[in-house]
């Protein structure tokens, strides 16, 4: 019978590692990836919808600003050049579309209309708005007279509103409409 030698298939084995991963090692590494991605991809769309959000509400404080400085004084157009007139003062916030005829759109290409009721009242109206953003800019909101989202009644007139009110205004998943009202 034959010695076994270092050089024998036997004894080089078992000095010998085995190199590269198991395919259970590799499904485990992809499956941790893809829920590691999953989660920045959540993270990030709660946070582009929170900063649309504050977008929106910084887009109707500039515009309530601009109408009551352009209208300081005097009242308000109840006739359709308000909204022409804030055009030709470029008094629209950047962040805003403006299109043909002194035409307004938001992020969501949903159309800003921004006009004067009475004499001392004029309202911003904002459509096609996600009811993620509806409800954050409603709850959100101070410094109007009243708020109401798709023709909902009563209108807000109570600041800030609750969270439950605001989602009972905004009841529509992706296009929302909400006017606000102001002095």
């Amino acid at each position: 019978m034959k010695k076994a030698t270092a050089f024998h298939p036997r004894v080089t084995r078992r000095f010998t590692r085995e190199r590269g991963a198991s395919l259970l090692e590799g499904i485990a590494y992809l499956g941790i990836a893809a829920i590691v991605v999953l989660g920045a991809v959540s993270l990030l769309t709660n946070a582009f919808g929170n900063a649309k959000a504050n977008q929106t509400t910084e887009e109707l404080i500039a515009l309530r600003t601009a109408v009551r400085k352009l209208y300081a004084g005097q009242p308000y157009n109840t006739d359709a050049f308000m909204q022409a007139n804030l055009v030709t003062a470029n008094a629209i916030p950047n962040t805003l579309v403006r299109g043909a005829a002194n035409a307004i759109a938001n992020s969501w290409a949903g159309t800003v209309t921004i006009a004067g009721t009475t004499a001392s009242t004029f309202t911003i109206t904002y459509s096609n708005v996600p009811q993620d953003v509806c409800v954050a800019i409603i709850s959100g909101a101070t410094g109007w007279t009243s708020i109401a989202a798709n023709g909902n009644t009563p209108a807000i007139t109570a600041f800030p509103a609750t969270t439950s009110l605001a989602t009972t205004h905004c009841s529509v998943a992706g296009n929302n409409t909400v006017v606000f009202t102001a002095t």
